[in-house]
Order: C-alpha cells, then structure tokens, then sequence
C-alpha cells in the first residue's frame, strides 16, 4: 500500500512539473508567434494546460469541487476561442 501512494505522489509530482512547462511554452508563442493564429492555438492551449492543472491539483489535494471548475474553464475556453477566431476571421462575433 505504501509503495502505491508514493509511486501516486511521484506522477502527481511529474505531471504538475510536465503541465507547468507546458503552460510556459504557450505563453512564449503567445509572446512570440508570428501570426494571429499561432495566438488563438496558443491561447487555446494554455486553457488546456490550465484544466489539466486544476484536475491534477484536485486528485493531488482529493477535493471533487476542482473537477466542477474544470469543467466551467473547459466550457468558457471553448466558448471563448470560437468567439476570438469569428471575431479575427469577420470582425464580428453576433451576427
């Protein structure tokens, strides 16, 4: 029992490191990406990274309110990517 919950904590550890880098990575090519579209990808991303953090965090701390939040971040940053590409792509997000 005590070999599983340290081998848990390890990929706990591995995850939130390998998210956190991710995250970093999104916001350089938000920094530095050529085009508006590498931007929304970017943006996109690091609301991926950022849900997959709270989830972690949640298993990490056993807390269930973590998986509702991820699933509000999940829906406003959908919601707010298609909005940013209509918006880019016609100028007008309400038709």
């Amino acid at each position: 029992m005590m070999f599983a919950t340290e081998l848990m904590r390890i990929a706990l550890a591995i995850t939130f490191v390998t998210l956190a880098l991710a995250q970093i990575m999104s916001m350089l090519r938000l920094v530095l990406g050529p085009t508006t579209g590498d931007r929304i990808l970017a943006l996109d991303t690091m609301v991926i990274n950022s849900l997959g953090l709270v989830i972690v965090l949640g298993i990490h701390q056993g807390v269930q309110i973590y998986f509702e939040v991820a699933l509000l971040i999940a829906m406003l940053g959908f919601v707010s990517t298609v909005a940013l590409a209509r918006f880019i792509l016609r100028g007008d997000i309400i038709e």
